[in-house]
């Protein structure tokens, strides 16, 4: 169920776009009504989020340690995974935005007969989710013809070096193959590997299905189904002109199409995507590890409590330890009747 229920969510939101498309009025509302609200959800979404994250108070430094930080001159440092300065942070978040890296040093841990723990390399997880992100973002770059008159530029040198290899009309773009390739190892991924399909949960295969069922929508357009890409061109360029109007018969799968991209941007900002904008808010990758060069006071001290120094809580509860057979530093002071039994004994 864990799988079937997002799979039967998903395909009961193609059903529903299907039969609203049928309907009188229904075009209007998905292709025009719809993606207004989902944008703006989907940006009050994200900046609530953000301001959420930013408004909670980090008293600590806890960045990710996973080199040598800085310390004496003829240690080296590891100046990217220990950053102890704002540039060494902003070098690691760069290599952790574009290039995935904290993944790409990710190992697997399997258990051979002995028994005996062996770790190894795995990095089939991070060339595909790199694969996957890159795609998407190829994807939605390209989708800016749609939207904007003239094309600009980069647009179409993206466009030309996507379909470079191109194979019959339309042009095939290489990051469609690509990127369903990568859907399908992620979802693979969750279904084979059985202590990856144990913690897995619905909120984790819905997005799964929903991209996938965006993906296939839009290769349907493309390659298989006619529709009216005069009429397309029309309204989305309408749509980022606030003046949207639909001409012709564009055709349910688009509908269909634009339905489920409305559903992931009103998803997204609610979901575990936001990992897009969490990692810049992320205190274990955007802080420096400089504890051992400044002293870092903890906002959530109250001014009118004093330190308590473990010297002074044993001096306060010595005695209480000592009868609970808890170690001390100090030893009890010795009654008067204990030292004259002593003396009697020297």
């Amino acid at each position: 169920m864990r799988i079937m229920s997002p799979l039967i969510a998903v395909l009961a939101l193609v059903l529903v776009a299907l039969v609203t498309a049928q309907v009188p009025g229904g075009q209007a509302l998905l292709g025009i009504i719809l993606p207004y609200l989902a944008f703006a959800l989907f940006l009050g979404g994200v900046v609530y989020r953000v301001q959420h994250w930013a408004k909670s108070p980090v008293p600590f430094r806890i960045p990710t340690t996973c080199g040598q930080a800085n310390s004496l001159p003829w240690i080296k440092q590891n100046k990217l995974d220990c950053p102890s300065t704002k540039a060494g942070v902003i070098g690691r978040m760069l290599l952790e935005v574009l290039l995935f890296r904290s993944l790409f040093r990710n190992t697997k841990a399997e258990i051979y007969e002995g028994p005996k723990l062996v770790y190894g390399s795995s990095k089939f997880l991070w060339l595909f989710a790199l694969l996957f992100h890159y795609c998407f973002l190829v994807i939605i770059l390209r989708h800016l013809r749609l939207f904007m008159d003239p094309i600009p530029g980069f647009v179409a040198a993206l466009e030309f070096g996507d379909g470079f290899f191109q194979i019959g009309l339309p042009v095939f773009y290489q990051t469609d193959a690509i990127f369903l390739g990568a859907l399908a190892f992620l979802f693979l991924r969750r279904v084979l590997l059985t202590n990856i399909r144990y913690i897995s949960l619905p909120a984790d295969y819905f997005p799964l299905f929903l991209i996938s069922g965006i993906a296939i929508t839009g290769i349907l357009m493309r390659y298989f189904l006619r529709v009216d890409v005069v009429a397309i061109k029309q309204l989305t360029h309408g749509l980022a002109t606030f003046s949207p109007a639909i001409t012709g018969q564009i055709g349910s799968i688009f509908f269909v199409h634009i339905f489920l991209v409305c559903a992931l941007l009103i998803y997204l900002p609610f979901s575990k995507l936001m990992h897009m904008a969490g990692v810049f808010m992320s205190p274990t990758r955007n802080m420096m590890n400089n504890s051992r060069m400044v002293r870092h006071i903890n906002p959530w001290n109250d001014p009118k409590i004093k330190p308590h120094s473990y010297a002074s809580y044993e001096d306060e509860f010595r005695e209480f330890m000592v009868g609970a057979d808890i170690p001390v530093e100090k030893e009890l002071p010795a009654q008067p009747a204990e030292e004259e039994v002593a003396k009697a004994v020297e």
